[in-house]
């Protein structure tokens, strides 16, 4: 049964990133909502069937604490439906961090997540060039593309997190195809960010981009060779490719840094301050930012810690804030190029954190949860973790039916 759940856990991972462009009905939700219900209805199972859950971490425990605080909050919320709606979200999205804690053992599960991650990447990139592709957005002059049922800024983070991973898979990746695969997201994911026309995306993309040259530049000189001599056509192609109002308002980056308003951020970001000072302690209720701030429906708080603190007051944000303190000690307990590529997502996360309210999606809890299994394998199987996140060659086997450690 825990075979079971792990080959759903894969495919919940996978659909995470493209999960809004699939919607499977009222019900069932969008596909990696339906994705998770099917795991956790496998992992119940899977874990009375072995009599005993693995013992939970202190980022596990300080994750349910994070999620309990946000349901005590419905005692004091000043809008109880929309606490209700968010505390299910929050729910679904949390519970990957225990799945992935519970049945992902080994350094070979911890690379088929990061396989299907980037494999989820690849469906949203398609999805995003389809977009830009299609009739209807060349009839109306669109100048910003994202995958159907996705948000443009959505769309451009969620491929920043999967550069820094494709990157360590083609590093470490010992068989062609998965190498091909993910060497062929970087491209791929780099062009569908643009086509975003996200600033704060492209921004954080250059800082994955950064972080993906140094790994794959690790002991491989050819690589940046090849590099050097295909970036100048891709840059190119894609100088007449993207339409030219994606690329003026990409220009327009420096000109919000300098003297803009960041898209009426700044505004927003006001009234959520004022918001914060009439509930400093405890909030004012899970998912209760628009009403507290008194804004618009279609608005969002555009600030993770913001968010967090009106919501859920200073208590809240002290919880979040240990849980990346934990994750950010997790990823300085690996080496080489796994550390490497989990501390760029890190800079990544963090980067559009501070424009985007990313507490409330899988994508986060995700990453935090790979990130958190790392440093636990880092601690319980470091040669392991080694050897597979290496650009060594496979070592041959000399015992008749052993593997590699990455080898499932």
């Amino acid at each position: 049964m825990r075979q079971v759940a792990w080959v759903l856990l894969l495919f919940f991972v996978f659909a995470i990133p493209w999960e809004y462009s699939l919607d499977l009905g009222e019900g069932l939700g969008n596909v990696a909502r339906a994705a998770g219900l099917l795991v956790l209805l496998a992992a119940i199972p899977a874990v009375l069937q072995a009599g005993r859950v693995r013992n939970p971490g202190v980022f596990c425990w300080l994750t349910l604490a994070f999620y309990l605080w946000f349901c005590l909050s419905y005692f004091w919320t000043i809008d109880p439906l929309t606490t209700l709606e968010k505390l299910r979200a929050y729910f679904q999205e949390m519970m990957v961090v225990w799945l992935v804690w519970e049945f992902a053992s080994t350094p070979a599960n911890l690379r088929a997540l990061l396989r299907a991650t980037v494999a989820g990447s690849w469906i949203l990139a398609i999805l995003t060039l389809a977009a830009f592709s299609s009739p209807e957005a060349i009839a109306a002059g669109q100048i910003r593309f994202a995958a159907y049922g996705q948000d443009p800024n959505d769309v451009a983070r969620f491929l920043d997190l999967g550069f820094p991973l494709a990157a360590l898979l083609v590093h470490c990746e010992r068989r062609w195809p998965a190498r091909l695969m993910a060497a062929g997201f970087l491209p791929l994911g780099l062009a569908a960010v643009v086509l975003t026309a996200s600033r704060s995306g492209f921004l954080a993309a250059l800082v994955a981009a950064a972080g993906s040259f140094l790994l794959l530049a690790q002991g491989h000189a050819r690589r940046v060779a090849a590099a050097g001599f295909a970036l100048p056509p891709f840059l190119a192609a894609l100088w007449f490719i993207v339409p030219r109002g994606t690329i003026e308002r990409l220009a327009t980056i420096p000109e919000q840094l300098h003297g803009g308003d960041l898209n009426q951020r700044m505004n927003i970001w006001t009234a959520g301050w004022r918001a914060f000072t009439h509930a400093p302690l405890l909030g004012t209720g899970a998912g209760s930012f628009v009403s507290a701030a008194h804004l618009a429906p279609i608005n969002s708080a555009h600030n993770t810690a913001l968010s967090i603190v009106v919501c859920g007051g200073l208590c809240a944000l002290m919880m979040a804030s240990l849980l990346v303190a934990l994750a950010v000690r997790a990823a300085l307990q690996t080496r080489g190029s796994l550390r490497l590529a989990l501390v760029t997502c890190l800079l990544v996360w963090a980067l559009t954190s501070f424009i985007a309210t990313v507490e409330e999606n899988r994508t986060t809890w995700l990453f935090f949860g790979i990130v958190v299994l790392a440093g636990r394998l880092a601690a319980e199987n470091p040669s392991g973790l080694g050897a597979c996140f290496s650009a060594q060659p496979r070592p041959p086997r000399t015992i008749r039916g052993s593997f590699h450690p990455c080898e499932v």
